[in-house]
C-alpha cells in the first residue's frame, strides 16, 4: 500500500495560538495556513521540504558540518587509465 497522507488546514489564528499542534500535524502531511479563509502558506517538515524540492546539500556543505572531523575517512584510490586519441 502506498504512504497515506492527511492535510490539514488551520486560520493563521488558530496556528497563532496553538504551534505545538501544527508542528505535529505537519509530521502527517501538509498544514494550510489561510488568511482570511484563503489558502496562504504551506508548513511541511523539513525532511518533506527537501524531498519536493530535490534540495541536496553540496559537498562542501556536508564536509562542513560540525563533528565530522572526528570521522576518519580515507577513501581508495581510483587509477583511470588513458589512451591515446589520433586526431588527425
Amino acid at each position: 500500500m502506498g504512504h497515506v497522507m492527511t492535510v490539514t488546514t488551520l486560520s493563521s489564528r488558530e496556528l497563532n495560538h496553538d504551534v505545538s499542534s501544527a508542528k505535529k500535524a505537519a509530521k502527517k502531511g501538509p498544514v494550510i495556513i489561510t488568511d482570511r479563509g484563503k489558502p496562504s502558506h504551506v508548513l511541511l517538515t523539513y525532511e518533506e521540504f527537501q524531498r519536493l524540492s530535490g534540495s541536496r546539500q553540496s559537498l562542501v556543505d556536508g564536509l562542513s558540518m560540525p563533528g565530522l572531523s572526528e570521522i576518519d575517512f580515507m577513501p581508495t584510490r581510483v587509477e583511470i587509465k588513458t589512451r591515446g586519441v589520433d586526431l588527425s
